[in-house]
């Protein structure tokens, strides 16, 4: 009787464990399919329509593609193993490959395309399952400067389609079929709340199609002459094995922007998280890593069958918090609406035979999004004059580098022209000049030990040399051995005790009034975040020892964070003075 009201206040109305009605599950996966098919088939349209391909390969590459996004989808939500997020994710074309999928057609053909795209995938399996060996190194501020950049290598791709017209048509049904699409859009955006928003993309395209059809750009006889059931009849390209130049070449940028697509799949799927669940629940690292999991089964799957990568959309997000349903069973509807529509012939056509200036306006948007999403992340993180320097810089070199402005004639033969692209350079300068803060800030000491109660003592000796060398005096050294020996204590759940002894590893430094402690221990027991959540948000769940232990935790600690992956523990302490 009481969870109605509850989930009321919470806006959550099926948790993911839950199970809706059949119908309003089935609804909401079609909503949600209808808001990304058209950025899953476009994507492929641009980039094969800027390399140059043919009808066989563009009609191949959009079945593909949206066959993938309907596997990796319906894997996300079922969470298979330790592959899937286990949350409702919608899996779909990426437009950060669009520059880079560009050019290894040009310069290598749809063979190349696709044994990159397998290749770079494994690395994605690999950042998955130690996917905490990399908190220090894709960290937010190199992360977002790098999303900030995508769009600085897309953008000369998309603005060409501006101009993809036929000759004979009007001069004013470009720049008209574009502004109508972009003022659509944007003015949807500024005004519309709640649902309408998030349809802003659809009905721009919708409108810009419309307008561009009264000038005859519309390409009708593409609808007409497609099928209404079945899969194309050619244009898979195969796998090439031949790993020349240009795969060498290319594939450092594969792997970055691989990379960077992972971070959003993380961001996604800590967000999915976050609106998921009626009671606030700390981050679960081990869904993020099968998220990226399954983003990379997806990326893999895409390379076998020649199309271009994917990666998680936001927009699954907002409709969750929006909708309050976060039932698995809406992700597995999603999936399954993708896999019907791949094998529509005629409704994919609708979508590819919206013409280049309306294109290019819905694409902007996204471009131009994904800009102040990548400035998001930088300044949530709570940049500081390192920060700003290593932002500011990246970013100018990114620029700088895409554009041919910095010494062309040295960097085109450097590295086969790899620092040519704007993205691989400004983040390979952020990636460089973080090393360099990490390497140069305070050092860090370190003990390796068994995680038991006798291995106390070890680690007052170990805290009373870091006070002592630091000089810290009363508050800070007492609150730092309180925090430290709770923490240890919390740590030590019952639940391992016939088990095998687990590792812990504790790092500590100072940074600037606080004290960081960084506890790394081998997976087991629950969420210190959770159990501190339950101490203070209702009765007591832990034993009676465990309470008091967690109570005294959070009273000498300023920020506790407990981040457990599939192979470790890592739990990050800060403690102030007062």
């Amino acid at each position: 009787m009481e969870a109605e009201p509850e989930a009321r206040r919470s806006g959550i109305r099926y948790e993911p464990d839950e199970s809706p009605a059949p119908e309003l599950a089935t609804g909401l996966g079609i909503q949600l399919a209808l808001l990304c098919v058209a950025g899953i088939v476009l994507t492929p349209a641009i980039v094969i329509r800027a390399a140059g391909g043919g009808e066989s390969y563009l009609n191949w590459a959009v079945f593909a593609a949206v066959i993938v996004s309907g596997v990796s989808t319906i894997t996300q939500a079922l969470r298979i193993g330790r592959i899937g997020a286990g949350y409702v994710l919608a899996m779909g074309t990426s437009g950060a490959f669009i520059a880079v999928c560009v050019t290894a057609l040009v310069q290598g053909g749809p063979g190349v395309l696709a044994t990159l795209v397998i290749v770079s995938s494994l690395f994605q399996f690999l950042l998955s399952a130690r996917l905490s060996l990399l908190r220090h190194v894709l960290t937010p501020i190199v992360s977002g400067t790098v999303i900030m950049l995508i769009p600085v290598t897309v953008m000369p791709i998309v603005f060409d389609l501006l101009l993809d017209v036929p000759e004979a048509s009007d001069p004013a049904a470009a720049p008209i079929s574009a502004l109508a699409t972009l003022l659509v859009v944007v003015v949807i955006a500024l005004k519309a709340t709640g649902v309408l928003r998030l349809w802003a993309l659809v009905i721009g395209v919708a409108a810009g199609s419309l307008i561009s059809a009264l000038f005859g750009l519309y390409d009708v006889q593409r609808v007409l002459d497609a099928g209404w059931i079945g899969p194309p009849a050619t244009g898979w390209p195969g796998v090439s094995f031949a790993f020349g130049p240009v795969f060498w070449t290319l594939l450092p940028g594969f792997i970055f922007v691989t990379l960077i697509g992972a971070i959003e799949t993380i961001g996604d799927s800590v967000a999915i998280q976050r609106v998921s669940w009626r009671k606030p629940r700390a981050v679960d690292f081990r869904a993020v890593q099968g998220a990226v999991g399954a983003d990379g089964l997806g990326n893999l799957l895409s390379g076998l069958l020649g199309t271009v990568p994917n990666t998680t959309y936001s927009s699954s997000v907002a409709v969750t918090e929006l909708t309050g349903v976060a039932s698995r069973r809406v992700g597995i509807a999603l999936g399954l609406t993708f896999l019907v529509v791949a094998f529509s012939p005629k409704f994919l056509a609708i979508i590819l035979a919206v013409p280049g200036p309306v294109v290019a306006a819905y694409t902007s948007v996204l471009l131009a999004m994904l800009f102040v999403l990548g400035m998001k992340i930088v300044i949530q993180h709570g940049v500081d004059y390192r920060g700003s320097v290593i932002v500011g810089v990246s970013f100018w070199i990114g620029v700088g580098c895409q554009n041919n402005l910095i010494f062309p004639e040295i960097l085109s033969g450097f590295a086969g022209g790899l620092l040519q692209n704007g993205m691989t350079a400004g983040g390979l300068s952020a990636i460089l000049m973080n090393g360099f803060v990490l390497a140069a800030s305070p050092r860090r000491r370190q003990l390796e030990l068994p995680l038991a109660t006798a291995s106390l003592p070890r680690v007052r000796e170990f805290l009373a040399l870091f006070i002592a060398r630091n000089g810290m005096g009363e508050p800070l050294s007492s609150r730092l051995e309180l925090a430290s020996e709770e923490t240890l204590l919390t740590l030590m759940d019952e639940s391992g005790a016939a088990g095998p002894p687990r590792s812990l590893r504790i790092a500590i430094w100072r940074d600037g009034g606080e004290a960081v402690l960084e506890f790394i221990a081998s997976p087991g027991g629950e969420n210190i975040e959770n159990l501190l959540t339950v101490i203070k948000d209702g009765p007591s769940e832990p034993s009676v020892d465990r309470e008091v232990s967690l109570r005294l935790l959070r009273h000498a600690a300023s920020s506790i964070n407990h981040q457990q992956y599939h192979n470790v523990d890592i739990v990050t302490v800060r403690v102030r003075g007062s």
